[in-house]
Parts: structure tokens; sequence; C-alpha cells
């Protein structure tokens, strides 16, 4: 087995990838730098990595092209400790090493600060074929961060920077930022389209609880919510009248609940009322029957 130090000879950056690809890569790593192979236990995922590894088609694309010829493209690591990797690019990568048997995977190791980790790996990412509204938003809201921490004047020139490269406006970024306020389950539910990108981005000013309140009823109800709708939930919590009713009646006054249709079988009817009853009076004595059902439970 290879130890974690020995280092492998490469033709340079340039000539092995080529100059048009990587320019995440190419900015971090000169042409002389080395790769080292460090064992898939010393490498650690990057803290609140916002980019989910998924085990679908294209992973198993990569775990054969991997077994065929190993990893092409080396990540990009800081070095903790002798037992411990940070992965700032290569977190597919590594899983994909596991999945095909490898025991270790080539990268470049970097002297990097938190904020420089930050952006080269938000960066490295962001450019994805196919990216989660939830994870743009968290990415965009870490690169933001650090670019502040690095000395970036000016919250128009930050967020010009955050979209750099990416075709992103400033003002894009800034809703993508804004939308990383939601809590977990409502940001969820933006990735599975049960909540629209700009409906999402009103709610995101609601508080924790309140979120938490939407979420419920979203869940319970199967509401879909509009555009209209998330403007008047984030108006009364901005003036501090929201509660959970009123969002309650809100949701079901202004949304478009899925419309849900329930059929009673004649023979089924006709067992409990008899034949002189009009429907009228059916239908009044089913919600009699019902509302005393509800106060139950």
């Amino acid at each position: 087995m290879k130890s974690s130090a020995s280092k492998i000879k490469l033709e340079s950056y340039g000539n092995l990838f080529g100059k048009s690809e990587l320019p995440t890569l190419q900015r971090v790593v000169d042409d002389t730098e080395q790769v080292v192979e460090i064992p898939l236990a010393k490498l650690y995922t990057f803290e609140n990595h916002p980019f989910k590894v998924i085990d679908d088609e294209k992973m198993d694309e990569l775990v054969e092209s991997i077994k065929a010829n190993g990893v092409l493209v080396p990540g990009i690591v800081r070095k903790i400790n002798d037992n411990k990797y940070e992965l700032i690019s290569g977190h597919r990568r590594k899983h994909a090493c596991e999945l095909a048997g490898k025991e270790t995977m080539p990268v470049f190791v970097k002297a990097l600060s938190d904020e420089e980790s930050t952006v080269i790996m938000v960066d490295a990412n962001i450019q994805r074929e196919t990216i989660l509204p939830s994870e743009k938003a968290r990415a965009y809201s870490m690169k933001y961060e650090a670019l502040k921490h690095q000395g970036k004047k000016g919250d128009g020139n930050t967020l010009e920077a955050v979209g750099e490269g990416t075709g992103d406006s400033a003002k894009t970024v800034q809703r993508y930022i804004q939308l990383s306020r939601l809590i977990d389950g409502l940001l969820d539910m933006v990735d599975a389209n049960q909540i629209g990108f700009m409906q999402g981005i009103e709610i995101a000013y609601l508080s924790e609880e309140e979120q938490k309140w939407i979420a419920e009823l979203i869940e319970q109800y199967t509401i879909r919510m509009n555009l209209e709708q998330a403007k008047k939930l984030k108006e009364l919590s901005k003036s501090g009248k929201l509660t959970k009713d009123m969002a309650q009646m809100i949701l079901w006054n202004i949304g478009t609940p899925i419309k849900k249709k329930v059929t009673i079988k004649e023979n089924i009817v006709k067992k409990y009322f008899p034949d002189y009853y009009s429907l009228e009076e059916i239908e009044e004595t089913i919600i009699s029957l019902l509302e005393e059902w509800k106060k139950t439970q």
C-alpha cells in the first residue's frame, strides 16, 4: 500500500488537462506542483459542504471510469494534521473511489485559509450541469461571507464577485443568498418544486418559527403556494401580526390547494339514508357528523 506521503511526478498541469479545461483548478494549481496519493480514510468532507453527492447514473459512470483509468483529475485538499486532510474539491471523486474499491486518491495539497478554501470549493462545483436551488443558495451564501472576510468592499461588488464566472447577476446572487435563509424543510420543497423560487425568497424573510408553521401547513394540506400568498405572509411577519392561525387562513383563502374530489357510491349512501332523504339532507348530515368527528381528533 502506498504511503500518504508518496509523490507522483506528472507532466505539467497544462499539458495534462488542457488550458481550456477546469478554470478553477488552473487558478489554484501551478504547472510545477505535484500530486500526492492520500488514503481515503484521511480525506474529510469540507465543513458545511453544500453540494450533494448522489448515487445516480453519473456516479455509476464515474465509478466505471475510475476502475478503468484511475482518477484523471486530482482533488484539492488542505492539510489539517498528519491524519486529516480537508477536501476542497473532489467529494464526488472520493465517493466514486470508495465504490470502485480504491484505497487512495490523488490530490493537490494546498496551504489555504478558510476563506480561500470556501471560494475554491464553491467555484469548483457551482457550474455543474445539474444543481439544485438549495445547493446554489447555500454555496453563494458561503462564498459571499468568505469574500467579505477577505476584505472585499461594498455589497454590490461582493455580490458581483460571487456570481463571477457563472453568468448570474448581482441581483440573482442576492436572491439565492436570501433563499438560503429558508429552513431545511422549505428548501427541500423548493428543490422538489413544491414551492416556487420567488415564493421561497419571499417566505425566507419569515422567522424560523414562522417558517416551521408554513412547512407544517403545506405538508398537512398539500397546498401549492402562489406569489401573492407568499408576499402576504412576508408582510404580516414584518409587521409582527403573523400567527399560525393567520398563516393557515392565508394558505386556504389565497393559495391554491390541490383539488380533491370525494365520491360516495350510491349503494353505500342507501345503506345509511332512507330513499326519502334529499341530496341536501344527506350532505348536511354527513357534514354534521364530520364536525363531531373532527372535535375528537
